[in-house]
């Protein structure tokens, strides 16, 4: 059994002064203050009187007096085997003061304003915040999806051969051994075209993002982004103060239309896209599309930032090589492993061009110097030994029937006058289309209320988008068909509801 300290720290008592004398009564007033203002709350374990009297350089006995006043005052409890703690009569005592204080400090107003970044940050936070693991949210490897006993039998074999607490600094880049078996893993998988060295790897996707605007962009540089587009990309872009030098481009059954970029911003530093499997409306990029997109990049002397979200889920057909593959000079590869082991790993990649890889380093040490060691180990012998690629087939079997089934369900549950389901043949989410009176926001924010996780589509296109759109992003996960059922069924309710004039 796991054994607590018995004692605690008391860094809430100030010196005492030693010129003004009657130290134990000086202690004695903190103690008692401490513990009216809540500081000290009823129950908890002081000191032993011995640690106390070494901690604040005075004899023993100068707390002993001050313990024993408090104890007489009720304050304190004297215990079997001399412990003392606060006293659990004082709760209803303590308790108002203290919640008094804390609601004060909460609502009193700023002294200084926050900066307009500060604002955008929050409401990053409020449109990003992950959705409770229920349907319908994405990237939730509920039940049979997850690998748990395969990861934690190598971790405990690893962890039984590696060290548990490396000793100093590591790699900006990563641990030798995962990038290895990354570079190995894209070039069987996706066509990538890289070394080692050129491998770096990242707490996900989003880190990712962050690395390459950091890198990439300067001041007045533009940037290319799909409409609509991850939230992530342009929420990265919106806070470092480049709104009015991102080119938001239109996409269409071919995925971003590069004409349009070239036509409006020639001269963008960066094109950021999601060519195999476009978030959110799911196409992916044509053949013509990526060569025309890497031909620009080539003339204009640009970069091409290719986020291959969910490449490894295509559930018909062939999946088109990585564009990195195609001009590994001009493009850098963003992967991640949260879709398709478990989102709380936090771990991704970057390939970037062998040129570049200095300053994403560089970058990479000035925001965390490196990512966390333990898991680095267990990935990379997870991927070594074969295992991703048996979970990878083995999920994409299962995410197909949930997909299938889902569809279904969507379709005899939701108002079809009201409703579209669009099927999207990777991944693991779909859409539904919503009725242009429909407000996707408020249906959203009312099915989070009722216990189900669905994410508004608007919010993924500009301000201005001449074709935004109402919709629902629906991930389909591992979640058991009942429960998929229930949630469909409320959620059908939520939108005849919004379809009814008020």
């Amino acid at each position: 059994m796991v054994r607590t300290s018995k004692s605690i720290e008391l860094p809430v008592l100030s010196p005492l002064d030693r010129k003004a004398g009657q130290l134990s009564r000086q202690l004695a007033q903190q103690l008692r203050e401490s513990i009216r203002t809540g500081t000290l709350r009823p129950g908890e374990p002081l000191p032993a009187t011995r640690h106390l009297a070494a901690a604040l350089k005075v004899a023993r006995g100068t707390v002993v007096e001050a313990f024993e006043q408090l104890v007489a005052e009720g304050y304190l409890e004297s215990r079997a085997g001399g412990s003392t703690t606060v006293s659990v009569n004082l709760t209803e005592r303590t308790a108002a003061p203290s919640a008094k204080k804390k609601s004060t400090q909460a609502d009193a107003p700023l002294v200084r304003p926050l900066p307009a970044t500060a604002v955008r940050y929050a409401k990053i936070a409020a449109a990003m915040y992950p959705l409770p693991a229920a349907p319908f949210a994405i990237s939730v490897p509920a039940g049979p999806v997850a690998p748990d006993d395969t990861w934690r039998k190598l971790g405990n074999r690893i962890r039984g051969t590696v060290s548990g607490g490396p000793s100093g600094y590591a790699a900006p880049q990563g641990l030798l051994t995962l990038r290895k078996a990354i570079a190995d893993y894209v070039r069987k998988s996706r066509s990538v075209t890289c070394t080692p060295d050129q491998v770096i790897i990242t707490s996900g996707t989003q880190q990712g993002l962050y690395l390459a605007c950091q890198v990439l962009l300067g001041e007045s540089d533009q940037a290319w982004v799909e409409d609509p587009a991850y939230l992530g990309i342009t929420s990265i872009l919106e806070s470092s103060g480049r709104l009015d030098r991102i080119v938001r481009l239109p996409v269409d059954e071919q995925g971003m239309i590069v004409e349009d970029g070239i036509r409006r911003a020639p001269n963008a530093r960066v094109a950021f896209v999601t060519p195999s499997h476009q978030y959110p409306l799911g196409m992916p990029m044509s053949m013509a599309r990526r060569e025309a997109l890497l031909s620009w990049a080539a003339a204009r002397n640009a970069w091409v930032v290719e986020d291959d979200y969910d490449s490894e889920l295509r559930y018909a057909g062939h999946p088109f090589p990585a564009l990195q593959g195609l001009d590994s000079r001009r493009v850098v590869y963003l992967g991640t492993f949260s879709k398709i082991l478990f989102p709380s790993l936090r771990m991704g990649y970057l390939i970037a061009p062998a040129d570049l890889v200095p300053a994403f380093c560089g970058a990479r040490i000035v925001m965390d110097r490196h990512p966390a060691t333990a898991d680095q180990h267990v990935l990379a012998t997870f991927i070594s030994e074969g295992h991703l690629d048996r979970h990878i087939r083995r999920i994409r079997s299962i995410y197909a029937d949930s997909r299938s089934d889902l569809i279904k369900i969507l379709h005899a549950h939701l108002p079809g006058h009201l409703t579209e389901v669009q099927p999207i043949e990777q991944g693991v989410h779909l859409l539904v289309w919503l009725a242009n009176a429909l407000d996707d926001i408020a249906i959203a924010r009312q099915a989070a209320e009722q216990g189900v996780a669905v994410r508004a589509l608007s919010p993924t296109y500009s301000e201005h988008c001449p074709d935004k759109r109402q919709g629902l992003i629906l991930g389909f996960g591992g979640y058991p068909k009942d429960k998929m059922i229930a949630a469909a069924t409320t959620l059908g309710q939520i939108i005849a509801q919004h379809a009814r004039p008020s």
